[in-house]
């Protein structure tokens, strides 16, 4: 469907490669990032003009509008694009809550389980009866290349979506459809939060690569050379944690390698063979110091809320822990509490039954 008009939330890598390519095939695109992080932002305001590279389509498009007023950005579109870090759900959530509209849909992209603590914070302001969605992944391999252009590297296969309340995933999904030609649904958010990879693979493959970062500053290839065979190992105990919590509440996780390779990432096989085999991944390079969101995001919001939730209900997740516990002293904060609670997300204490109907019907 051309000409959907879109409110993409963020500035970042994925924000921007997203409102370009979509302005490229012919969305009215609102750009809104937060005042907070006005200066990366700034040369967009005045020229309204992102380039595109890569390999899917090149050259220089308007944005429509761009702007650091959350009122202006939301009366401009009923669809709401979510794409910054997990970190950042909550002050994009407070800013924009006051004016968001029970017609409003709201996606994040990805979500990490944000989308329940989204309905949450929004709810305080008044619109209680809110439809918002998650993805698993970004939509696309992608940088930020500077303040006014973007490189698209690869897209994904499948784009996994989950839904709150999930008796609005069709409708959800059929919006998704006309900008990304690629969405599939999961039962629930809940479903799609533990299907996301970063997750995964992130904390184990710095902490594990902890003195080559820091001595060489990142210039290596993190997947194709940090991603051992024995990285791997560690990789795929955690996939096998995540599964096991997924399995005692009813979902069927798809297995971080099938995952990668269903995403178009690289083969079919094992870890290893799906990443040494990925044009797309092996041409990333590592994070270039320890003070990253592969650790700062992906522990606190990934593999520590995961374990929570488990603990919840009665899956445990001894080497996922170890990570948090590990990463909590690399990062020198703490891994435990300086993401998202259940209570944050409004699930504690529920238990599988509730826990479903709460998310199936929004009750």
């Amino acid at each position: 469907m051309d000409n959907r008009k879109v409110t993409v939330l963020g500035g970042g890598n994925t924000a921007f490669s997203v409102a370009a390519r979509l302005s490229h095939r012919g969305h009215r695109v609102c750009l809104l990032e937060h005042p907070n992080f006005a200066d990366g932002v700034e040369p967009l305001l005045e020229k309204r003009l992102i380039s595109l590279e890569g390999v899917l389509e090149n050259g220089p498009v308007s944005i429509e509008k761009v702007t650091l007023d959350p009122q202006e950005a939301l009366e401009f579109s009923d669809l709401l694009l979510l794409i910054v870090p997990a970190y950042a759900h909550k002050p994009f959530a407070e800013l924009c809550g006051p004016f968001v509209k029970e017609e409003h849909i709201t996606v994040i992209m990805p979500g990490t389980m944000g989308s329940l603590e989204w309905k949450r914070i929004v709810s305080e302001f008044g619109a209680q009866n809110i439809t918002v969605g998650e993805v698993d992944t970004a939509p696309y391999v992608c940088r930020k290349t500077s303040s006014l252009s973007a490189v698209i590297w690869g897209e994904v296969s499948t784009l996994g979506l989950g839904v709150y309340p999930s008796s609005a995933t069709t409708k959800v999904e059929g919006v998704m459809a006309s900008l990304f030609s690629n969405v599939t649904s999961y039962k629930d958010v809940v479903e799609c939060g533990l299907s996301a990879m970063n997750p995964v693979v992130h904390p184990a493959g710095v902490l594990m690569n902890a003195g080559r970062i820091e001595y060489s500053r990142g210039e290596f290839y993190f997947y194709e050379e940090g991603v051992s065979v024995s990285v791997s190992k560690v990789i795929e105990q955690v996939d096998t944690e995540r599964r096991d919590i997924g399995h005692v509440l009813g979902y069927n996780l798809v297995s971080v390698s099938a995952a990668f390779h269903q995403a178009g990432f690289g083969p079919q096989g094992t870890i290893w063979e799906a990443i040494n085999g990925s044009h797309m991944l092996t041409r990333l390079k590592a994070p270039g110091s320890l003070e990253s969101r592969w650790l700062t995001e992906d522990i606190p919001y990934g593999i520590g809320l995961w374990s929570k939730l488990g603990r919840q209900y009665g899956a445990i997740s001894p080497v996922m822990d170890s990570l948090v516990n590990l990463g909590s002293v690399v990062m020198e904060s703490d891994g435990w509490n300086e993401g998202r609670s259940l209570e944050d997300l409004g699930i504690a204490n529920l238990n599988e039954k509730e826990l479903k109907k709460y998310l199936d019907s929004g009750e």
